[in-house]
């Protein structure tokens, strides 16, 4: 049977929301305090995404600055109705619901309206588009009495972009004293069933389920509840934490589910939560989530609209963006040229973070590099850093990066950051000593402690920085220009990166980065090419 790999997006793309146009599927999902936000995605046949846009792409439509990596944007939903696309978020702050607000565009590549704020309590807005026109907006909340958490909705003025009318209560879940999450509503043969998440996005989160004959309740809990979730499997299994899922239908009438999920190894994953596509069916007492196996697989039978696509073995793109330039092969280790498929840095896979960084990190003239102008803030900090990165994707892999840089001070740093977490990452960085001799010092910071772990001293300010990862561990290199040989520093535990250990929703990104750690500096760098590639056999 043709079979697809999961994940569809692999790497930090938690909480996916979906919704289908005629033939054309798109889809959303958080981006925490990385800018632009709220990455989009289209898709024919559900298995290859490519990214269209980014749907908060402009400075200054939301207040990022002084938050925690994962606060910000959380939990979108993106939906169509008449001509125009919905998409509805929340800002948290101190990990509570600060700000749900509601954004519109004609199509879906863009542009988008700036955000509407909307008087809405709690997190994981969602919308739903009855039968007669009107719209009606669900999220969750701190319970008003019992709980932990409620279910609750309004009704939109889509004319004027404002709620309207009571507060129904819909529901507590299915689990006593979880909380529940992640509403979205369907209809279907005149019944609505809500589907929910519990138990917290960790070892313990599943799908649930309601139902009602009337649009604001009362909702009856699905007895089948959980609907879908791996907290019952072992630790070998290589899917955990599924749950958060939203539904569609295809042109020829199936229907699927994205779910997030993590891969772990050991116990522990650095990739972040990452979208997975589950097969639905329907039978009278509401939809049947993974109907041939009961579990969120590997390989999955693919869509019947995907089977049919003339460009070959799904397979072997899925898992990918069509187009990826940052996902480049044919790179022959330790060329000093540049890259065949080096990254393109105006490219959408790149983020900074809380902001946009332009003003100090952008292309150079020619458009074959990178110029860096230092920050004051370090990566520490909850400001705008000067910080470019991208989402590790792939277990195994390799960065390599040519960059020039000559520090006036030991406090002026610039190179590659693998980045979980504002006080949880490790740098290699291009600096002086005190007697200013040119040297590269990798140094690792968690729980507000930074401590230099290794330094070699080079020739020039001018060099190859390398990361390396697999399943045990990320590994640090420099080569010297002069030399012939790389020099390896250091290796620090895969787990070091986790979500586990470092906390927080994201996974790690790669990137680069320059700073005068608290001094403002005229400093710059230079990066002539940054190449980020899979390992070949874990590619998918």
């Amino acid at each position: 049977m043709p079979a697809f790999r999961n994940p569809v997006l692999p790497g930090c793309y938690p909480d996916a929301s979906i919704c289908r146009v005629g033939e054309d599927f798109y889809l959303v999902t958080s981006s925490f305090t990385y800018f632009p936000g709220l990455p989009l995605f289209h898709s024919r046949d559900l298995v290859h995404w490519r990214q269209l846009t980014h749907v908060l792409d402009r400075p200054g439509l939301l207040a990022l600055e002084g938050l925690d990596v994962s606060d910000g944007v959380w939990a979108p939903t993106i939906r169509h109705h008449d001509g125009t696309f919905y998409v509805v978020s929340t800002v948290a702050v101190n990990r509570q619901g600060s700000l749900t607000f509601v954004v519109t565009a004609d199509d879906p590549a863009g542009p988008w309206s700036d955000p509407v704020p909307l008087e809405a309590e709690g997190i994981d807005p969602s919308l739903f588009f009855d039968d007669d026109g009107r719209c009606w907006l669900t999220a969750c909340r701190d319970a008003v009495q019992g709980g932990p958490g409620e279910l609750w909705m309004r009704e939109l003025d889509l004319d004027r972009l404002k709620l309207v009318g009571p507060t129904h209560v819909l529901w507590q879940g299915a689990v006593r004293g979880a909380w529940v999450e992640a509403p979205h509503l369907y209809k279907r043969n005149g019944v609505y069933h809500l589907i929910a998440a519990e138990g917290g996005t960790e070892s313990n989160h599943s799908v649930t389920a309601a139902r009602s004959g009337t649009v604001t309740g009362p909702y009856v809990t699905d007895p089948r509840s959980p609907l879908l979730t791996h907290r019952h499997r072992g630790p070998g299994e290589p899917i955990h934490n599924v749950g958060h899922a939203d539904l569609v239908d295809t042109p020829v009438g199936e229907w699927w589910a994205v779910t997030l999920g993590v891969r772990p190894i050991a116990g522990t994953h650095t990739l972040g939560r990452e979208v997975f596509l589950v097969p639905v069916t329907w039978t009278a007492h509401g939809p049947v989530f993974a109907p041939e196996s009961g579990a969120v697989r590997l390989s999955e039978r693919l869509p019947s609209i995907a089977s049919s696509r003339p460009d070959g073995d799904a397979a072997v793109l899925a898992g990918q963006s069509d187009g990826d330039t940052a996902v480049p092969a044919g790179r022959p280790d330790g060329d000093t040229t540049v890259p065949a498929g080096r990254a393109h840095f105006g490219g959408l896979e790149w983020n900074s973070l809380r902001g946009p960084a332009g003003d100090r990190v952008r292309p150079t003239a020619d458009g074959s590099g990178l110029d860096l102008d230092l920050a004051p803030e370090a990566l520490s900090s909850t400001g705008v850093p000067a910080f470019l990165g991208r989402r590790q994707q792939h277990v195994r892999f390799g960065v390599r990066t040519r960059i020039s840089f000559a520090a006036a001070r030991p406090s002026e740093e610039a190179g590659l950051a693998v980045f979980q977490h504002q006080d949880h990452h490790a740098t290699l960085a291009l600096t002086v000593d005190g007697g200013g001799q040119a040297q590269v010092v990798l140094t690792v910071r968690e729980a507000g402690t930074s401590t230099r772990r290794a330094s070699v001293p080079v020739s020039t300010g001018e060099v190859l920085l390398a990361v390396d990862g697999d399943e045990a561990g990320y590994t640090f290199r420099v080569r010297d220009l002069t030399a012939a040989q790389w020099i390896s520093l250091a290796t620090i535990e895969r787990s070091f990166f986790s979500t586990e250990r470092a906390g927080g929703f994201v996974g790690v990104y790669l990137g680069l980065y320059a700073t005068g750690n608290g001094q403002a500096s005229a400093g710059r760098a230079r990066v002539h090419w940054f190449d980020y590639q899979p390992d070949p056999e874990t590619a998918a």
